[in-house]
């Protein structure tokens, strides 16, 4: 399928926004992104399930817990393969944490919300992980532009 034609009528609009990157940047993207939510969701489910009995609200330590290991496994997969840059390992890594540092702290606000909000419907064991399945999935439409743009940006000289 071809996004942009020269026929201006059938210009799909909705894609115009992914029309500044490679299309085999973005399914890289796609497949590392998959993992990470996977792991990253994974991660989250059972340090919240680990620590239920131990910490009242298990699930805002299990999100930090949970988001610090993510970042770094997410980085690898975006450094190696979707991004493919070379060196810059501890300077890359700082701004990947920068980026998702922000995710962090809203879900830090936003699950407790959340939490509340899918109790008062009737699903008070599982609410602590629905939110976080809710706050993961906005987490990964807002990562790419931050990574391509913040974390694994390249200088004028490609570096």
């Amino acid at each position: 399928m071809r996004i942009f034609s020269d026929n201006p009528g059938k210009r799909y609009w909705y894609l115009m926004p992914l029309r500044h990157v490679p299309p085999e940047q973005l399914s890289r993207y796609l497949v590392v992104g998959l993992w990470n939510t996977a792991f990253g969701y994974a991660s989250y489910a059972g340090f919240t399930l680990l620590l239920a009995d131990s910490i009242p609200h298990s699930y805002l330590p299990a999100c930090l817990l949970s988001s610090l290991v993510n970042i770094t496994v997410a980085f690898f997969g975006y450094k190696w393969f979707v991004f493919k840059t070379t060196g810059n390992y501890l300077k890359e890594w700082l701004r990947c944490v920068a980026v998702y540092s922000g995710t962090i702290l809203v879900s830090l606000a936003c699950l407790p919300v959340l939490v509340f909000v899918i109790r008062l419907w009737g699903y008070d064991r599982a609410a602590p992980y629905l939110a976080g399945a809710i706050l993961t999935g906005i987490g990964v439409i807002t990562s790419f532009i931050g990574h391509k743009h913040i974390s694994f940006r390249r200088g004028p000289e490609g570096t």
